[in-house]
């Protein structure tokens, strides 16, 4: 039985798939993969933690607040869009490449952002309930709070299944995509509230 025109593109696309997977890295070449220069932006909060130093530390979670913040609106609002455009074997390729790039950057700069930014509500002394502004820190806690942990329990478990899912013989396609339109719609979703952070910090700065 001879198959059908859909049926020898359907076979053709997995060959393709396949193919495409088998030149991938491999999972043990991970770690040369990962932007370990993010472990920069901790390695900066704790010496300013150590130094007591209001400036570097303000410095530092400023940074990372601007890198975090134009990833997620970048991965969410300008990325995402492209990615659903590609034919799957290609969204497979390009996610194989980002996945490990963003492994330890967006855990470093997330955490260093917040971790930053409690310490320097808590010099200025904005963590007070008598000082005026404590409403609105109190907003900016929740929301960086709820950030970080779709980033650290949502977004860093999905692309750590797509990566190993992508080096197992036969990966599941529809798997590695439904997880990645998940962390895209999340880094949206992040990159909103990124959005009504900067509304809060602004309003803070300005007392």
């Amino acid at each position: 039985m001879v198959p059908d025109v859909s049926e020898r593109s359907g076979m053709s696309e997995n060959v393709s798939a396949a193919v495409a997977v088998r030149s991938l890295p491999k999972t043990e070449l991970l770690l040369p993969q990962l932007t370990w220069w993010a472990l920069v932006f901790p390695a900066v909060m704790v010496v300013a933690l150590v130094l007591h130093s209001v400036r570097l530390l303000n410095w530092i979670h400023v940074l990372s607040g601007v890198l975090w913040t134009g990833a997620d609106i970048f991965f969410g609002f300008v990325l995402g869009p492209v990615i659903r455009r590609l034919e799957p074997t290609q969204r497979a390729a390009l996610i194989a490449y980002l996945v490990p790039k963003t492994l330890l950057y967006f855990p470093a700069v997330s955490l260093t952002t917040g971790t930053a930014g409690w310490y320097l509500a808590s010099w200025l002394g904005l963590t007070s309930p008598a000082n005026v502004q404590f409403p609105w820190t109190v907003g900016a806690l929740v929301l960086i709070t709820l950030m970080t942990i779709m980033g650290v329990c949502i977004i860093l478990p999905n692309s750590l299944r797509i990566w190993f899912e992508l080096h197992k013989p036969e990966p599941d396609r529809d798997l590695i995509i439904r997880l990645n339109r998940n962390n895209i719609l999340n880094a949206a979703i992040q990159g909103t509230m990124q959005i009504l952070i900067i509304v809060v910090m602004a309003h803070l700065v300005m007392g």
